[in-house]
């Protein structure tokens, strides 16, 4: 999986050949710091708004489940995407904010949809660590730290991963070459489809993260169109005091506008 020994210099030569192309505008629109980090599967190039934080570790927050749903099924923690997972009965707004509609029982399906964290959580705990250690590391996400006990460690702790790691997972995605079941990813590509259309299909994962006194927030994905599929990991990070009503939707929109701008999507 670590097929991008030399990224560093595939990303500097890259970034020469795009020079005259300025990325920074749709930050600077939102006013918020971040990066976006992209793959071009046809061309074989890397771009990136800014090399240092596209190799920067932090919580993958909820893109986690991603992994954690290819590992759940592997796994046996659960039978298929439509398995009901029972809700405990306890709200925590603290962790999953004022969310009526997710305290129930749920599938995983729904729960991947909705974000429903503590779906995930319950089935972190029916995985355990061991099992979570075996597979991170076979298929070379992130730093492996699950040294929290909470057992929400993708949202909470030391636990990281980078947003080129986070394109090459979902390289392994797109290319089924995880240690995972053919069946398997494709209950997990049914679940990551956003949006549709003549021209392309997206796949992709939100995320957010409070921990630390920072908002960590993730859009990853890839975008498949006729001749050629763009892999991108989109990060935003800003103080929690800050406030920035539109943080969450800005994730979408930065990479919106910077696909639009490098000519990936109409």
């Amino acid at each position: 999986m670590r097929r991008f020994t030399s990224l560093l210099l595939a990303l500097t030569s890259f970034l020469l050949l795009r020079a005259q192309q300025d990325l920074s505008q749709p930050f600077k629109d939102c006013d918020l710091k971040g990066s976006i980090t992209i793959y071009d599967y046809r061309a074989k190039q890397w771009i990136s708004s800014d090399i240092n934080d596209s190799q920067h570790p932090s919580l993958p927050a909820s893109t986690f489940k991603i992994m954690n749903t290819l590992i759940a099924l592997e796994s046996g923690a659960i039978n298929d995407e439509h398995e009901l997972v029972k809700w405990h009965g306890r709200k925590d707004t603290i962790k999953y904010g004022y969310r009526p509609n997710i305290y129930h029982d749920m599938s995983m399906k729904k729960a991947f949809k909705l974000s429903a964290g503590w779906v995930y959580v319950e089935l972190a705990k029916r995985i355990g660590k061991t099992t979570y250690r075996k597979y991170l590391q076979q298929s070379n996400y992130g730093n492996v730290n699950l040294s929290i006990e909470d057992a929400d460690f993708w949202n909470f702790g030391n636990f990281a991963i980078s947003p080129v790691n986070q394109i090459e997972i979902l390289l392994g995605v797109y290319e089924e070459s995880l240690p995972f079941s053919k069946k398997h990813f494709g209950t997990l590509k049914d679940m990551m489809v956003v949006e549709k259309s003549e021209e392309y299909i997206l796949r992709a994962k939100t995320g957010w993260t409070r921990d630390g006194g920072k908002d960590t927030g993730w859009w990853v994905g890839y975008l498949e169109k006729e001749d050629n599929v763009y892999f991108f990991a989109t990060r935003l990070i800003k103080e929690r005091q800050e406030i920035k009503p539109q943080f969450g939707q800005c994730r979408k929109d930065i990479t919106w506008a910077i696909l639009k701008q490098l000519d990936m999507v109409d």
